[in-house]
């Protein structure tokens, strides 16, 4: 399995990728191994508020239907059109191709409570 270093990530398999203000959000290699192929994402509209901790999107996969959680809360500036037009981005390349949504993070402070590569790493090893 991948995990970057340069990467935050959540304990719901979220993996957020900050720049300035602006952050990319996608899910992590563990979760798209774990959810199968992915045949459908949701994601939410240009403009959207998104809070901490709460679902923004779902992905559909072979096996199960999953919530996306926001890392932080923000604005969600883009959502990944090319995923919705070939999901298997999402399993081929989950750090690149495959990012979800791209955001102004609207609490910097919230950055804080996310786990970076080694916290994340334990995680997935439970």
């Amino acid at each position: 399995m991948n995990f970057p270093d340069n990467l935050k990530y959540t304990k719901d398999h979220e993996w957020i990728r900050v720049e300035g203000e602006m952050a990319w959000v996608g899910i992590t290699d563990y979760a798209q191994g774990e959810l199968g192929d992915v045949v459908y994402v949701e994601l939410p509209a240009v403009g959207s508020k998104v809070v901490q901790g709460k679902s923004f999107g779902t992905i559909e996969a072979v096996k199960a239907v999953s919530d996306i959680y926001a890392p932080v809360s923000g604005e969600i500036l883009e959502a990944n059109k090319d995923i919705q037009v070939s999901p298997d981005a999402v399993n081929k390349d989950p750090y690149g191709k495959g990012w979800m949504v791209r955001m102004r993070i609207g609490n910097p402070g919230e950055l804080a409570g996310l786990l970076d590569v080694e916290a994340y790493k334990k995680v997935v090893a439970k």
